[in-house]
């Protein structure tokens, strides 16, 4: 069992094969999560009587081959802003700590029509607003490499709960790197794909124009497969539409993450004729030496694999965070509008009047970083700031798109770190917002221009803290990052998992 957990495909394969049933799978996962929870605090709600129901469905199912698909059998956990049916879903905030969805969002639909068991529902900053899952009204969460830090954010339960072995796949949402830097700093694959690729249907919104739902497993060839289930349109959401051309296998994006040929290869050159750019602006002085070095290895692995790369120069890198954090607050802002205690969230207890229920509802409901991101939102949009700020901002979006548009003319991929550091201690970020802020400078521009990307790690550094490695393709080709990842996975070989070195952690 503890080696096929260890893949969500194997043990999908062992499942339909009669190896191992649905209900054994569920209760491992089960228990693995109540020995790591009083540690880690990465769900904030776990369904265990509804996931062993579900289980004992499922198994019925795959036992008449009624359901064969590649990740049936297989638990999931949700990130907590992704509504699920019958289940409490409450962006880690006290405004929604008791709402329950009447509807599943369509990627969670598509989870169970695929035949997988949803777990839980996990920790995250409150709202998906932050970088560290430190601001959640449920308790702050832990890194399982080290207990004293940060497992990143805001989708830090999701890539920490893989991470610590608790489930093999999950959902986040990323926004300006909610996916990635958590995925970055606990050491798993995280794949933000191309907007558009997921349906946004069910997601509790953010930042509308740049909210993605994406995939976080322990190799790219399972956060490709979580994709395939989850991809494609949906005539709830306008934005969502079919992409990707599936093989007749129905793999549309696993397809591209098969390395076999790279692993029996003697010439090594799964890669051949491949263009890949590392933006100078990535590698600056503010990167940590180690991460930087980490990332230039990881660029000169790929060589190996015949690829061609070279340095280049990124213009409006330095715009990037200016602009991202004017428009998601904007649209926090208008979005988080709804939450006033009349028809959705915490109402107050006492009140004198309406203005004053709003007031003291929104007062009660919201945490500080919430409360201040919706200030700075509304200030932007106020008339006389709006041409100063928010119109600069989008004026500066179209720009960074268009940088990456002319580099991807030149180049199939660009590489860059994931994030400029390592995981920080628990604090240090919440005591310098700003400097929590610059901490997204590398994935910000990515969720601008509504490019795909994915993180893999790509090292340790001094004080055995994973380095993540972002690959950044252009709009829906998924297909080509897939291909780079898993060619870089095959040379790095095995990466360890924080549950390698020391037995009982993180518990």
């Amino acid at each position: 069992m503890e080696k096929l957990f260890q893949d969500a495909l194997a043990l999908s394969a062992a499942v339909r094969g009669g190896e191992v049933s649905v209900t054994e799978v569920v209760e491992a996962c089960l228990s693995r999560i109540e020995k790591s929870e009083p540690a880690l605090h990465g769900f904030i709600t776990v369904d265990a009587e509804g996931a062993l129901s579900q289980a004992k469905e499922m198994q019925k199912k795959i036992s008449s081959g009624e359901m064969r698909g590649p990740l049936a059998g297989v638990p999931i956990a949700v990130k907590d802003n992704i509504s699920t049916w019958g289940l409490r879903t409450t962006c880690a905030s006290r405004m929604l700590a008791d709402y329950v969805p009447v509807y599943d969002a369509t990627a969670v639909a598509k989870l169970r029509d695929a035949g997988m068991i949803v777990i839980g529902k996990t920790n995250l900053d409150e709202f998906a607003m932050g970088s560290t899952t430190e601001t959640s009204f449920f308790g702050v969460m832990k890194n399982p490499w080290d207990l004293s830090r940060v497992p990143g954010g805001s989708s830090g339960g999701s890539c920490a709960s893989v991470a610590a072995g608790e489930v093999p796949l999950a959902l986040g949402t990323d926004t300006g790197g909610s996916i990635r830097q958590p995925s970055a700093f606990c050491g798993v694959v995280g794949l933000k794909p191309t907007y558009g690729t997921v349906s946004r249907s069910g997601l509790i919104a953010y930042a509308s124009s740049m909210d993605h739902i994406g995939t976080i497993a322990g190799s790219v060839r399972e956060c490709a497969a979580l994709l395939d289930v989850i991809a494609g349109k949906d005539e709830k959401d306008s934005t969502a539409a079919e992409r990707c051309k599936q093989s007749k296998q129905g793999n549309a994006y696993t397809d591209h993450t098969d390395n076999t040929t790279f692993l029996s290869s003697t010439s090594q050159t799964d890669l051949q004729g491949m263009k890949i750019g590392v933006p100078q602006q990535y590698l600056s002085t503010d990167v940590n030496p180690q991460v930087k070095d980490a990332v230039l290895a990881a660029a000169g692995a790929l060589t190996y694999a015949g690829a061609e790369v070279e340095m280049f120069d990124l213009p409006m890198t330095d715009e990037a965070i200016a602009a991202y954090y004017v428009i998601a607050c904007a649209e926090a802002s208008a979005n988080l509008a709804r939450f006033d205690g009349v028809k959705y969230g915490h109402r107050a207890a006492s009140y004198q009047d309406l203005h004053e229920m709003v007031r003291r509802s929104r007062s009660e409901g919201f945490g500080a970083e919430v409360k201040q991101r919706i200030l700075l939102g509304t200030y932007v949009l106020r008339a006389g700031f709006y041409e100063d700020y928010y119109l600069k901002a989008q004026l500066a979006k179209e720009q960074i798109a268009k940088a990456f548009a002319e580099a991807f003319e030149r180049y199939d991929v660009i590489l860059t770190p994931t994030a400029p550091t390592t995981a920080p201690k628990l604090g240090e970020s919440l005591a310098d917002p700003l400097a929590m802020y610059l901490g997204d400078v590398d994935t910000v521009a990515v969720n601008l221009a509504g490019l795909p990307a994915i993180s893999v790690p790509c090292g340790l550094d001094s004080q055995g803290l994973p380095i993540g490695l972002q690959i950044i393709g252009n709009h829906f080709r998924e297909d080509q990052i897939l291909r780079v990842a898993s060619a870089y996975e095959a040379i790095r070989g095995e990466f360890m998992s924080p549950c390698d070195t020391a037995e009982e952690r993180p518990s």
